[in-house]
């Protein structure tokens, strides 16, 4: 019987590896942030390393991305990265959501929560995990951004849209 389950489970894990999902490396950037935004070389070299793999349309990835299950969870993780947060799509949003998202990069690394403790886990992209002063970098930028905008905006046009279905939102 044993034989029998570690014979399916080779099997399951053999035919897998045939399952491909589709790579993040059209690296369109468009409507990137840096189309609009200044990004010094300081920060670009911050979110190269701590943010640009999940957070853009060029993922680099690594070679255990070919191994699956791990490429799908990858896949999944690129994917609800870009949905939270894409600096390759930045400037398609309305300002309000832009200016929103630039508020969340602030709440984010302030709270460590930012790049996800599984990305730098067990020593993976050690490169990753943001010094106290790499912190301060993203987040001065992030509110000088935040500055520019509320400088040149009305008001009204930061105002985040409501939800539907959310009253009183």
């Amino acid at each position: 019987m044993f034989k029998k389950i570690l014979f399916v489970l080779g099997a399951i894990l053999v035919i897998i590896q045939f399952i491909r999902p589709e790579r993040n490396t059209s690296n369109d950037n468009t409507y990137a942030i840096s189309t609009k935004y200044p990004v010094p070389a300081e920060v670009e070299s911050i979110m190269k390393v701590a943010c640009n793999d999940c957070h853009t349309n060029k993922t680099e990835y690594p070679w255990y991305a070919n191994i699956q299950p791990v490429g799908l969870f990858l896949a999944n993780h690129v994917n609800d990265g870009k949905r939270h947060l894409n600096l390759s799509e930045f400037t398609k949003m309305k300002i309000a959501i832009q200016n929103h998202k630039l508020e969340e990069v602030i709440e984010t690394v302030d709270e460590g929560e930012m790049p996800l403790p599984s990305y730098t886990y067990l020593g993976l992209h050690p490169e990753a995990k943001l010094s106290e002063v790499q912190k301060t970098v993203l987040i001065n930028w992030a509110r000088a951004q935040m500055d520019s905008i509320k400088a040149n905006y009305p008001a009204d046009s930061l105002v985040m849209p409501k939800r539907p279905g959310r009253p009183g939102k």
